[in-house]
């Protein structure tokens, strides 16, 4: 942790809608004046998309069929803890991009599949945010979320979860069913080993619950809109948290816990506006006084 250089960690799976609450920070920091520079998860794989498949080509003939992204030996995570140690002491360090489609092989000017060259953070940043899958994991030689100032868990229940992967693999991937669903078999374990875990060192999770029927994920035909979820709000330590206040500035919320509030799925922008844009002032309060 860092007063003068402090880093937001955005931690959640595949599918789990990390993307969209990246978005509400983006409303945040424009709203506050607050410069942030952004890393993905993505950025840190270890190979390519040609390379992944070979390398899981190589696992599975040698008997593992479980080789996936959420593997820590998938992802250069040593270089992410350097990334965040960096910044949390200079304010510097590096990222690329990893090139999803077309659209954005225009923008970065290489091949879907590759990565952008590394380039260094623009000078004067105000914090780092981070988005993606290991923004808070530990392994047997790194550990992420001590470094972190504030750190988001995004955890849909995992049918939700599931459900949204499907469409969105099969939508902007021209994936099939069936091979979503072998992508998520042979992630299962890596996602209980290092995925699970994290949530349970983050500061808050948002949890998205639906109130229709995903008894069967690999049928479903839509994914439920906000007005077919809820959100489940923990906090890690409520003390601090103006209860009241926020129950009644999110219409339709209730406590369920000490230290959780129930919110209307279509009152996640609102919600996450109201606990997070004091949280953010905070950090920059710090580092006022730091600098």
């Amino acid at each position: 942790m860092s007063a003068r250089h402090p880093i937001i960690a955005i931690t959640g799976s595949s599918g789990a809608g990390t993307t969209s609450v990246k978005n509400i920070f983006d409303q945040i920091f424009r709203r506050e004046q607050v410069r942030a520079v952004f890393i993905e998860g993505d950025a840190f794989h270890r190979f390519d998309r040609q390379a992944m498949k070979e390398r899981m080509a190589e696992e599975e003939a040698g008997g593992n069929r479980n080789f996936s992204h959420f593997s820590p030996e998938a992802n250069i995570l040593d270089r992410l803890q350097e990334v965040f140690e960096e910044y949390g002491r200079r304010g510097r360090g590096q990222t690329r991009h990893y090139i999803h489609d077309d659209a954005e092989a225009k923008i970065y000017g290489t091949p879907p599949g590759t990565f952008s060259e590394w380039a260094a953070f623009e000078d004067d940043s105000d914090l780092l945010f981070y988005e993606g899958l290991h923004g808070c994991v530990k392994t047997d030689t790194v550990d992420l979320a001590p470094m972190a100032d504030l750190k988001i868990g995004v955890v849909p229940v995992i049918n939700l979860e599931w459900i949204q992967k499907i469409h969105r693999d099969k939508a902007t991937r021209g994936y099939s069913t069936e091979a979503v669903m072998d992508t998520i078999l042979r992630r299962m374990p890596d996602y209980v080993k290092y995925i699970c875990p994290q949530f349970a060192r983050t500061n808050i999770n948002f949890q998205r619950v639906p109130i229709v029927d995903t008894s069967d994920p690999f049928i479903a035909r839509w994914i439920p809109t906000a007005d077919e979820s809820m959100i489940v709000i923990r906090f890690a330590n409520p003390r601090g948290i103006d209860f009241p206040y926020l129950l009644s500035m999110i219409n339709g919320s209730f406590m369920s816990r000490a230290n959780s509030i129930v919110a209307p799925g279509n009152k996640l922008d609102i919600a996450m506006q109201l606990i997070l844009t004091p949280l953010i002032l905070q950090l920059m309060e710090k580092k006022r006084r730091a600098s």
